[in-house]
């Protein structure tokens, strides 16, 4: 259990994040991140991204079907000072597959979080390829 109440907002934030992606909700998205938010991810080919243009585009697309269920499994939150924070997981997401079967797929994830103004944003992500 998370017992520091910056970890525990850290790790609060980090979940309502999962749920907008899990959502498609742009707006909750794009709050919780900073607009030079960087990133690697399998989408990048191993290039590191920055800004939200890369981001808002997966939002853009046909949301999948179904409900989702997403959880961070063993989460861990190493604060950085006062304004710092990282978080690492495996992100397990439920769903149905297309012939309705329920499916789990995990990916690893670590992100970066920093106070900005006071409240936390989100300013780096780096995630494995889905399993």
């Amino acid at each position: 259990m998370i017992d520091n109440p910056a970890a525990r907002e850290v790790l609060e934030l980090n979940q309502r994040l999962l749920e907008a992606i899990a959502t498609a909700d742009w707006s909750a998205y794009n709050s919780l991140c900073s607009s030079d938010l960087t990133c690697f991810e399998p989408e990048t080919r191993g290039h590191l991204v920055e800004g939200m243009a890369f981001h808002k585009f997966y939002f853009d697309l046909e949301p999948g079907a179904g409900p989702r269920n997403v959880t961070m499994a063993t989460p861990n939150v190493r604060l950085l000072g006062d304004d710092a924070a990282i978080i690492s997981y495996t992100r397990l997401v439920q769903r149905l597959d297309a012939d309705g079967a329920p499916m789990t797929s995990r990916v690893e994830e670590t992100r970066v979080w920093q106070r900005v103004d006071r409240s936390w944003k989100l300013v780096h992500i780096h995630r494995s390829p889905p399993v």
